[in-house]
C-alpha cells in the first residue's frame, strides 16, 4: 500500500487564506447593524439565495480540487522499506477530487467518443480473428462494457440508472431538508412542524424555501449523472479518450482561483490609491490619475499578453524551482491572476477616487479635520467605511468578467498553462473538433454549460448583493 504525502501549491493556499479572511469578515460583521441588515436583505432574497446555494457547490468542488498530495511510490522488487518510510514521490500531483472521481480520471479511452456511447465516434479499421480488415466501430474499453448486447441494452440500462440516481437524490434531498428543519426550529425554539412550515411558506429569515428547491434541482441532475458516470462517459471523450465531464470539473478550480485571487491585488491597489487621490488632491491625484490612464490608454489584452510571455521567459530559464509539472502549471496561473489584477484595479480606483470627492467635503469629515484628528485616522475611521459597500459590490460584480477573461486568454493561447484545465483551455481544443466531419461537440457544449452556470449565478447574486448594500436603492 503506498502512502501519500500532502502537497500545497501557492494557488492552494492563497484560495483557502482567502477562504478564512471572508469567514472571518462574516464574523465581524455581527458587529455592525448596517452591515447585518444589508446581509439579511441579501437573504431574504430568493434569486440571492438561489445563486449562492449553486456557488456554493462550485465553491465545494474547487476546494476539493485544491487539496493536492503525492503519493509515495511502492519500493522495487527486493527493497526493503526504510524505518522511516522515505519512499520516492510520484511526481504526478493528485487531488482529493482526483481521487473522488477516480473512475472518470482513470477510465481513458484511444480517442472520441459520443456522449453515452459504447462504440468509438469514428470508424477504423479492425482486424478479425481470420486476419481480415474492415472498417467499423470499435467498442469502448470502459463506456458500456457490461453490456453484452448493448444493441438492446443500451436504452433500458440508461433508464434504469437514471432511476436510481433519482433515488439517491430524493434521499440526499430529504436527508438535508430534515436538517435544516431540525437547524430552524432549534434557532427559532419552535416545533420542528413550525419551522416546516415557516421554511415551505417563506415566512421570516433566510429564503430557505428557494435553498431547497434549488438544492433539489441540482440533486435531481447530480443524481443521475453521478450514477450514468460509473458505466458511460456522459459528456463523451475528447481527442485522447479523456471523459470530458471529468474535465469540466477540473476547470471549475481554475475559474475560481482566476475569479477570487486576483482580488488580492486589484483589492490593495484600487482601495489604497483611489482613497489617497481622492482625499489628498493635488500632485498625489494628479499622479494615481496619470497612472491609470496611461494602463488605460493600452489595449488589455496586449498589456495581459507581454505580461505573460515574459513570466513565461522567466519560468522557462528556472525549471530548478519546480519539482513537478503541477508547480509549474500553478506558478504561471499564479503569474496570471497577479496580471490581471495588476491591469484591472484601474475601473475600481476611479470609482473610489469619486466618492472620496464627495466624502471629504462632508461635515463629519469635516469637523474631524478641524479638530486636528490624523489624515490616517480619518481614511481608517471616516473614509474607509463608507466606501466598503462599493468595494463590495465591485468585488463581485467583477468575479464573472475574470472568470470570462480566462477563457478568452486560454482561447487565444496567452492564459493558463497548456497542462492546466480550464474552461478556456477545453473551448480553445473545440476550434479543430468543430471541424472535422462529423462535428465533435460535446466538449465545446460541456464547458459552455459549466461556465454559463457559473457565471449566471455570480451575475445574479452580484445583482442581489448591489441592491441590498447600495444607499441609494434603499
Amino acid at each position: 500500500m503506498t502512502g501519500i504525502q500532502p502537497l500545497v501549491l501557492w494557488t492552494d493556499l492563497l484560495l483557502f487564506g482567502l477562504l478564512a479572511c471572508t469567514l472571518l469578515a462574516g464574523w465581524s460583521v455581527r458587529r455592525s447593524e448596517p452591515m447585518r441588515a444589508a446581509w439579511r436583505r441579501v437573504g431574504e432574497s430568493s434569486v440571492g439565495m438561489t445563486s449562492l446555494t449553486i456557488l456554493m457547490v462550485f465553491l465545494l468542488v474547487g476546494l476539493m480540487d485544491s487539496l493536492h498530495y503525492r503519493e509515495r511510490l511502492a519500493p522495487a522488487g527486493g527493497e526493503q522499506l526504510a524505518a522511516d518510510d522515505r519512499r520516492q514521490l510520484s511526481t504526478e500531483v493528485r487531488s482529493a477530487l482526483d481521487a473522488l472521481a477516480a473512475p472518470l480520471r482513470t477510465r481513458v479511452e484511444k480517442t472520441y467518443s459520443a456522449p453515452l456511447a459504447y462504440q468509438l465516434f469514428a470508424r477504423q479499421t479492425v482486424e478479425g480473428p481470420d486476419g481480415s480488415q474492415k472498417r467499423e466501430f470499435p467498442r469502448l474499453k470502459h463506456g458500456g462494457a457490461d453490456l453484452k448486447y448493448p444493441e438492446h441494452e443500451l436504452d433500458g440500462d440508461i433508464v434504469g440508472r437514471i432511476g436510481m440516481g433519482l433515488a439517491v437524490a430524493a434521499v440526499a434531498w430529504i436527508v438535508f431538508a430534515a436538517v435544516l428543519v431540525k437547524v430552524v426550529a432549534m434557532s427559532r425554539r419552535v416545533p420542528a412542524g413550525a419551522a416546516w412550515r415557516a421554511i415551505w411558506r417563506g415566512k421570516g429569515g433566510p429564503a430557505w424555501r428557494a435553498v431547497l428547491a434549488t438544492l433539489g434541482v441540482m440533486l435531481l441532475l447530480i443524481g443521475p449523472l453521478a450514477a450514468l458516470a460509473t458505466e458511460y462517459h456522459v459528456f463523451g471523450t475528447d481527442k485522447v479518450g479523456q471523459d470530458v465531464l471529468f474535465l469540466t470539473l477540473k476547470s471549475i478550480r481554475t475559474a475560481l482561483v482566476i475569479g477570487t485571487l486576483t482580488t488580492l491585488v486589484t483589492l490593495p491597489l484600487a482601495v489604497a490609491l483611489g482613497i489617497m487621490a481622492g482625499y489628498l488632491g493635488g500632485w498625489v491625484d494628479d499622479v494615481i490619475q496619470y497612472i491609470y490612464t496611461v494602463l488605460n490608454s493600452i489595449p488589455g489584452v496586449l498589456l495581459i499578453a507581454a505580461a505573460v510571455l515574459m513570466m513565461q521567459v522567466v519560468i522557462d530559464t528556472h525549471p530548478e524551482w519546480f519539482e513537478t509539472a503541477a508547480e509549474r502549471a500553478d506558478a504561471r496561473l499564479l503569474a496570471l491572476c497577479l496580471i490581471l489584477g495588476m491591469t484591472s484595479w484601474t475601473g475600481l480606483c476611479r470609482l473610489l477616487r469619486g466618492e472620496t470627492l464627495k466624502l471629504r467635503e462632508l461635515e463629519y469629515v469635516q469637523a474631524a479635520r478641524a479638530f486636528g484628528v490624523s489624515t490616517t485616522r480619518i481614511l481608517a475611521r471616516h473614509v474607509l467605511p463608507n466606501l466598503m459597500h462599493l468595494v463590495l459590490i465591485a468585488l463581485v460584480m467583477d468575479f464573472s468578467g475574470l472568470v470570462l477573461a480566462e477563457a478568452v486568454l486560454s482561447y487565444v493561447g496567452i492564459g493558463v498553462d497548456p497542462g492546466t484545465v480550464s474552461f478556456g483551455t477545453m473551448i480553445n481544443a473545440a476550434r479543430m473538433e468543430l471541424a472535422r466531419e462529423p462535428m465533435v461537440w460535446w466538449s465545446l457544449v460541456a464547458a459552455f454549460i459549466f461556465m454559463f452556470v457559473l457565471v449566471l449565478a455570480a451575475n445574479l447574486f452580484a445583482d442581489v448583493v448591489r441592491d441590498a448594500f447600495d444607499p441609494r436603492a434603499s
